[in-house]
């Protein structure tokens, strides 16, 4: 059984508060690549957890990608290369005027790819429409593509991975 899978429910509860607490004090970090501020705002806490507004991830994917949390602050310190970049349209919640409206705005991703401790992670930074950029997700190495057996980094939106 590998570090990063799930154990029981009483191990998910501590690695979840640890994380929670880690990215209350985390609050941004400085990345190389684009010489700025990288937020790490509640989207991208709640985006580990759901995959959208009321779809929750599996615990056991939740408890991975939680673990693995304390990396991705390191990776994007140190990170002077995107290894992908991603624009595409999004409908996003936004607040206007004290209401909150869906609206199609255009979105990018930024991948960056690291291994730490020995592991292999992807990290991606959201950007919507020419707004701060901010943490969106951690992603482990970890699937297998059944059809080839080869490790599969994400299923190719990064929406929702």
């Amino acid at each position: 059984m590998g570090k990063f899978n799930f154990k029981d429910e009483q191990d998910f509860e501590k690695v979840s508060k640890t994380a929670q607490e880690l990215y209350a004090f985390i609050g941004e970090i400085h990345c190389p690549y684009f010489n700025e501020k990288i937020a790490f705002n509640s989207a991208g806490f709640k985006h580990l957890k759901f995959k959208s507004d009321q779809v929750a991830r599996p615990r056991s994917e939740q408890y991975a990608r939680l673990k693995l949390l304390t990396l991705a602050p390191q990776v994007l310190s140190l990170s002077r290369t995107a290894q992908g970049i991603s624009h595409t349209k999004h409908f996003e919640r936004i607040r206007i005027h004290s209401r909150t409206d869906t609206i199609l705005k255009p979105v990018s991703y930024y991948e960056f790819i690291a291994v730490l401790d020995n592991v292999r992670v992807k990290v991606v930074v959201k950007q919507i429409d020419g707004g701060q950029k901010f943490f969106w997700s951690i992603i482990p190495f970890w699937k297998i593509d059944t059809v080839n057996s080869r490790r599969v980094l994400h299923s190719g939106d990064l929406e929702y991975d």
